[in-house]
């Protein structure tokens, strides 16, 4: 295999799935293969906005999404066709590509947080995109593999999809270890003063763009049922979220132990001050801040979503919870009675075990594994850790 091109809207470091793409091409890169790009620019539609707050972010991230699912398709399986001698991966969006990274089924996270075909009928993008998908899962020639994140993932691909046409395999995320990495204490102190946090405050900290999803709701409700010591920073979220959010009475009562950062591309300064990462979500296909929390050293109180029952372990790394501010007051409250240094010395060796060098080889064994095009076996499954 000489080169591999990734077919995704954006490619770049931060968080999301452009980051995936943009480590696996870094660890691709650095064991000397040759990694090309098949974004947004090469499908024509750099001049559609980039999407931000309010309805017209709204539009914007619907014309990318549907841009990159039609025009993006086509012209995917025209530049593949041009370079048959090419392997590919694709993340998002465009319906072709040899393997097909599953970042999140739109039906799961529906169907997760309650009332799923009401939510689902009011949002014309999840219209779109479960369309989209049910075509893409139900052809054999859609695409030669699956790549699941998680093995909760793979159970519910297979049930929001009983025709499922494609073989899928199942490799997680990994993190950046050298980047993410516990702080040494002057660094930790410096973080922490930033916040004007004191030597007895203990920090919880969310990180989410989607608040309801996530929980931060019920997590206010939680941090409540704590001592007067105990602060909850946020980070994420689009203004218009943030102040709906720091409106709600649980929110307003919290008063000065809430914090609102906003969205920011690095949460390495809020992980080193943390004592806890809480996730609470309703529903993650992967939930990569988990990871980067952990290879921080800081142990996680969440919902037993995504990669959180593979890599939380109660009493040892962290928590997992049920969807309950009692239940998650519960969980926190445990966590931060545990050994410091115990805890984030178990958080760091289980995201050693997770490093993007270890993800990328996984991927490379899949793709050099993929039977001749046209050759591809349907009905057949394994799992790949």
């Amino acid at each position: 295999m000489t080169t591999i091109v990734q077919i995704t809207p954006e490619i770049g470091p931060g968080t999301g799935v452009g980051a995936v793409a943009w480590h696996l091409e870094q660890e691709w890169q650095h064991q000397g293969i040759d990694v090309r790009r098949f974004t947004l620019d090469e499908a024509g539609g750099a001049w559609l906005p980039s999407p931000r707050g309010g309805l017209t972010g709204r539009l914007a991230l619907i014309a990318r999404v549907v841009w990159f699912s039609t025009v993006g398709t086509h012209r995917a399986r025209g530049y593949l066709r041009a370079h048959p001698d090419q392997r590919s991966v694709c993340h998002n969006d465009a319906v072709t590509g040899d393997v097909y990274v599953n970042h999140g089924l739109v039906e799961a996270a529906m169907r997760a947080r309650g009332h799923h075909l009401l939510r689902m009928a009011r949002n014309p993008l999840h219209l779109f995109t479960t369309a989209r998908d049910r075509r893409r899962y139900s052809r054999a020639g859609s695409h030669r593999l699956v790549v699941n994140l998680v093995t909760d993932e793979e159970r519910l691909l297979r049930e929001i999809h009983p025709h499922l046409a494609i073989p899928t395999v199942v490799i997680g995320n990994g993190v950046d270890v050298d980047r993410f990495r516990p702080p040494t204490e002057p660094e930790r102190q410096v973080a922490r003063d930033e916040l004007g946090l004191g030597p007895d405050d203990r920090m919880v900290l969310f990180i989410g763009n989607e608040f309801g999803r996530k929980g931060l709701p019920v997590l206010v409700d939680a941090v409540r049922r704590l001592g007067p010591g105990v602060r909850l920073v946020v980070v994420g979220g689009t203004a218009d979220m943030v102040a709906a959010e720091s409106a709600r009475p649980s929110s307003v009562a919290l008063g000065d132990r809430l914090h609102f950062a906003g969205a920011h591309p690095d949460p390495r300064p809020w992980l080193h001050a943390a004592d806890v990462l809480a996730m609470p979500s309703a529903y993650e296909s992967y939930g990569l801040v988990v990871l980067e929390a952990l290879a921080c050293g800081v142990p996680v109180v969440a919902t037993p979503t995504g990669c959180v029952p593979d890599l939380v372990a109660d009493g040892v790394n962290g928590a997992v919870v049920e969807a309950t501010a009692d239940a998650l007051a519960r969980g926190l409250q445990g966590v931060l009675a545990l050994d410091r240094t115990a805890v984030r010395a178990a958080a760091r060796e289980t995201a050693e075990r997770h490093s993007w060098a270890m993800v990328a080889r996984r991927y490379l064994d899949v793709l050099t594994d993929l039977p001749p095009a046209g050759d591809v076996r349907t009905g057949v499954h394994g799992v790949a850790r």
